[in-house]
């Protein structure tokens, strides 16, 4: 009630365009900070100065994978948006309050969380109006709220480049709200009308930054019928969903509110029966493999950013030429733009194999593709075939096309969505390891053992550094070929904080020779 009554003698001041009052929409226009006096987030860089490229991992991490990233100067900027208000209370109070900054201490908190594991970084609040979209001198940017969040077609167009650039986006409905939770995944699927929403599988990297977090702890609900999540004793798992661009998460949602955990006081959110809200311990545990998350696949963002670049002779492809083609699902299909012309580039380089560096996407349900004796198919998250597509896929198959799958990140989801889609398509074979004796790991160069990242090595010590792609065998020739760890990035020659995948050396060696192979065999 006490928020009620302010609302009737609140002073607005103008952001963005008035919007016709919503009670239900009001009832999250409230402060959720505390009482302390937020610090100034340190000085706005002037559009004419320009700040040093974000320092980035040089060195592999030890096998734990738990060292410290490295310190950049801003890594997070705090968008200003909305409407802001001056609310007095029956006592008299006066308290400021904008839609943007319900809780104005949550970026100190959250840096200031950073600080106990020796991550210094810094904070800045950020006007689109003015703001250089250049993800080299700022990373992500962070929208909070509860109410509405509305922005205009020339600003949402500027994040759109600005993720695609290498930025990234995180979305944080502060207490939980519908409102700001719908609106934002609704701006940003205009941003991005060609790809959704999914939600971050349990084993993905931002979960496991710098603490492992499996399970979380969300506040009992205190509404007779509310939506919000009953959590156990034990906890349930995090929820986030996330747009990848690429193999990173380029805009993330949190549909449960961080900021006030991050600013260690929830006390404030006792007055909204429909709070949905990790408790303070799980959102600063997810806090700190969100800064870790920034830091660390900054590189990757900037690398994946990058332009394809093709001469003009691999613009007409000759007959006689290699022809990387890679099929297009209804999951996360591009997991590493760049790596299939990396990886041809150096084929190109250090063999006579005749390749063609221009990558071609092709839509197994509606393309022909009789005239591409190799398919390469990625993938991160669920995806599934429709009967046309399984229909062509054995097609190639049946007419000695081979088909090579990579598991983009080593990620689990992926891996049960391809044995499930390739019993589809070849239900009377099954996946079985390719024999170490086998051709394919002499096409090229003769391949022994190779690296695997920290994380797999430490997690899968059976591979004992020997290579694991395993293979379906039709009428006597190996037809498909799945590498359940993830190949293309070691193309890149990269650094993919927790990716479950070989070292570059050994992804290039096995890229190389499985191109060869396709072209001798």
């Amino acid at each position: 009630m006490r928020t009620k009554r302010a609302i009737c003698v609140l002073i607005v001041t103008m952001f963005v365009a008035s919007v016709p009052a919503q009670g239900k929409e009001n009832d999250w226009f409230v402060y959720l900070g505390n009482k302390t006096t937020p610090k100034a987030p340190r000085k706005n860089i002037s559009a004419a100065e320009a700040l040093a490229p974000l320092p980035l991992p040089a060195t592999p991490l030890r096998r734990t994978e738990r060292k410290k990233p490295p310190q950049p100067d801003y890594l997070v900027g705090k968008v200003i948006w909305g409407e802001s208000a001056s609310f007095v209370d029956s006592g008299g109070q006066k308290t400021e309050i904008a839609d943007w900054n319900l809780c104005p201490t949550d970026m100190e908190k959250f840096v200031g969380n950073g600080r106990t594991m020796d991550l210094a970084y810094h904070w800045q609040n950020v006007n689109l109006n003015d703001f250089h979209f250049d993800p080299k001198k700022l990373p992500a940017l962070l929208f909070s709220g509860g109410r509405t969040l509305r922005l205009s077609q020339t600003h949402i167009q500027a994040l759109r480049e600005y993720v695609l650039n290498g930025g990234m986006v995180i979305c944080d409905s502060i207490a939980g709200s519908p409102y700001f939770y719908e609106s934002a995944k609704k701006i940003f699927l205009e941003a991005f009308p060609e790809c959704r929403f999914r939600v971050l599988p349990a084993d993905h990297p931002l979960y496991h930054m710098l603490v492992d977090v499996a399970k979380l702890i969300y506040p009992k609900d205190r509404a007779s019928k509310g939506s919000m999540i009953k959590a156990g004793a034990g906890g349930t798992k995090p929820f986030m969903e996330g747009i990848y661009v690429g193999s990173r998460v380029g805009v993330l949602v949190s549909k449960y509110g961080l900021g006030c955990g991050w600013n260690r006081d929830i006390r404030r959110l006792s007055g909204l029966r429909q709070a949905a809200y990790y408790d303070i311990k799980s959102a600063n545990q997810i806090g700190l493999n969100l800064a870790a998350y920034i830091v660390g696949y900054a590189e990757v963002g900037l690398l994946e950013g990058q332009p394809e670049v093709f001469g003009l002779a691999d613009e007409k492809r000759p007959t006689d030429e290699f022809v990387f083609a890679q099929i297009k699902h209804d999951g996360v299909w591009n997991v590493h733009p760049g790596g299939a012309t990396a990886l041809l580039t150096k084929l190109r380089r250090h063999s006579a194999v005749r390749v063609n560096l221009k990558r071609v996407a092709v839509d197994p349900e509606e393309d022909d593709l009789s005239s591409y004796p190799f398919l390469y198919m990625t993938g991160m998250d669920d995806f599934s075939f429709s009967p046309e597509a399984v229909t062509a896929l054995r097609r190639h198959l049946d007419y000695r096309g081979v088909l090579l799958i990579n598991n983009g990140m080593g990620l689990s989801t992926f891996d049960r969505a391809v044995r499930r889609e390739l019993a589809k398509i070849v239900p009377e074979a099954k996946l079985e390891p390719i024999a170490a004796n086998h051709n394919l790991y002499n096409s090229f160069v003769s391949i022994r053992q190779v690296t695997y990242s920290p994380v797999l090595a430490k997690n899968k010590p059976e591979l004992k550094n020997r290579p694991y792609l395993l293979g379906v065998t039709i009428d006597g020739d190996l037809r498909v070929l799945y590498s359940p760890y993830d190949l293309e990035a070691g193309w890149l020659e990269a650094y993919y904080p927790l990716i479950r995948g070989y070292d570059s050396i050994g992804a290039q060696q096995l890229g190389m020779n499985i191109i060869t192979y396709v072209m001798t065999h």
